[in-house]
């Protein structure tokens, strides 16, 4: 870790990947000169040019403990990202969440239209799982169909989809902590699991690492969700680039209606303490990991 300490580490080491994953969706979404070329500017306005890519930064942090060549990494930290694009263009859609902001600027079927922005949401998707399947990921083909499949089980019906439906049909009602936590494990936290877990999986982890990777991720993912309810309710629109407030304003089901801020933060804590003790054999290679946790539940945005 630096001598500048952790949250200075972590904030260049984000900064570093985030540069990396910006660099190489660049180069896997070129723009075409045919008739679906509006496609992939909409496809590029969605996933290019913004966001913390902390996802993608757990994929290549998480890879590096099992010394993973970097490249590999960042293909498959740029195929996170646009699953995780796909799934904002899509919920910000009218019949969705209906958000006019998204990342800090105009949702992608405001600047573009409804259906150009379903398309660009469906291509994202299967890019990413194209990207996963091709060769140049990794050379164990094992390996690439081991990512796709555990990709696909995360963000799928059992997933972060599943997770959506939940949250639709559960506005506006009084939910227990419990079903809140899974339909958040699902919306939220799969995908998040998965990022931390692709490392180990390129990386070939067996046994108890692949364990502790797993319980980080889930636990990083539940902490993460929680404080993003916090920040819903406490934040701007100008400090989280998104509408603020639409939790309480959509009934949404969360840790915060439940529990109330200052419980759900102490629990947001908790979670993070608890997903930085399962690097605790990992030693100090996973310093950055672990200063993501404690950032995951102190952020501003």
């Amino acid at each position: 870790m630096s001598a500048a300490g952790p949250e200075a580490a972590l904030a260049a080491a984000l900064r570093d990947a985030a540069a990396l994953i910006e660099t190489e969706l660049d180069v896997l979404l070129p723009l075409p000169d045919g008739e679906e070329r509006p496609l992939v500017e909409a496809m590029r306005y969605a996933v290019l040019g913004g966001g913390k890519r902390m996802r993608g930064f757990l994929v290549i942090e998480t890879a590096r403990l099992f010394s993973v060549n970097l490249t590999c990494a960042v293909r498959v930290a740029a195929a996170v990202e646009m699953l995780h694009a796909y799934s904002l263009v899509h919920d910000d859609l009218p019949a969705m969440d209906d958000d006019d902001l998204r990342r800090g600027k105009p949702s992608c079927h405001k600047a573009f239209d409804e259906a150009t922005a379903i398309l660009a949401g469906d291509a994202l998707q299967t890019r990413a799982f194209e990207v996963l399947a091709e060769p140049d990921t990794h050379s164990d083909p094992e390996v690439r169909c081991e990512l796709v499949l555990a990709l696909a089980a995360a963000s799928g019906a059992r997933g972060m989809v599943g997770g959506q439906m939940i949250d639709i049909v559960s506005e506006g009602k009084q939910l227990e902590p419990p079903v809140i936590t899974r339909l958040q494990a699902l919306k939220t936290g799969r995908l998040i699991q998965f990022s931390a877990e692709a490392g180990a999986i390129l990386g070939r982890a067996q046994g108890p690492q692949r364990h502790h990777i797993a319980g980080y991720g889930r636990d990083l993912g539940a902490a993460f969700q929680i404080a993003d309810d916090i920040l819903d309710e406490e934040g701007s629109d100008a400090s989280l680039g998104k509408t603020a407030g639409k939790d309480a304003a959509q009934g949404k089901a969360t840790m915060v209606a439940v529990m109330g801020i200052e419980r759900a933060r102490t629990h947001a804590a908790h979670l993070a303490s608890q997903a930085a003790a399962y690097l605790d054999s990992f030693g100090a290679k996973a310093d950055l990991l672990r200063a993501l946790a404690a950032f995951t539940v102190s952020r501003r945005s």
